[in-house]
């Protein structure tokens, strides 16, 4: 059991720890950082029912409307809205990377205990997989959703509203077409392989950008 809860850990803490390292002025108090986590990981249960009550009383009953609201609408918009309400008010967001920290950890909060329970249930075998896949994607999704957020936190009162619908509305976007892509089944890793590297190469854009 220790060896399944260590390799669920682990991809998250070392995302985590990476987009941490890079902030290169001001880094953000960890225990904040801590606290955004554990946010982020509680958010797993009560989306977890959400998603079953949905599935047993067969709400969306397409592969399409299944992935993009079930699924990247839904886990979006509760990381989107605990960062929104918790960190995007606080004196210690006061920098554009600020954004990509805090966005980075309620997503890895999230995935690291989504991932945890998956390697309990099917097994440690499969954690490489999960490590590649989910748990990257999900820290993907939170830097994109930061770097967003904290184009609002600097920009002008009239720009704000933009930069925060699009902080939820192209994670979401690009949540919505990661799970299509897998509840397809049909040459799935055919057209995974290019989203995520696309997927990564337009994360680490915006690490870049906010960066400088």
């Amino acid at each position: 059991m220790l060896g399944v809860i260590s390799a669920g850990i682990a991809p998250g803490l070392a995302l985590l720890s990476y987009f941490y390292l890079k902030d290169r002025y001001d880094s953000e108090p960890i225990t904040m950082v801590f606290r955004i986590f554990v946010f982020g990981a509680m958010l797993v249960f009560p989306i977890m029912f959400i998603q079953y009550v949905l599935e047993v009383e067969n709400v969306f009953q397409s592969t399409l409307l299944n992935a993009f609201i079930s699924t990247g609408l839904l886990e979006e918009f509760f990381k989107w809205f605990i960062l929104f309400y918790t960190v995007y008010q606080h004196s210690e967001f006061d920098e554009h990377y600020d954004g990509i920290v805090y966005g980075a950890s309620v997503s890895l909060g999230f995935a690291t205990l989504e991932n945890i329970l998956f390697l309990i249930a099917n097994g440690v075998e499969f954690a490489v997989g999960r490590a590649l896949l989910p748990v990257s994607s999900h820290a993907l999704f939170g830097v994109i959703m930061g770097f967003y957020l904290g184009k609002a936190k600097l920009s002008s009162k009239d720009a704000k509203k933009k930069w925060v619908f699009l902080a939820l509305f192209i994670p979401f976007l690009l949540h919505g077409f990661y799970d299509y892509i897998l509840l397809t089944r049909q040459k799935w890793l055919f057209y995974m392989l290019p989203f995520m590297i696309f997927l990564w190469w337009f994360g680490l854009r915006k690490v870049k950008l906010a960066r400088q």
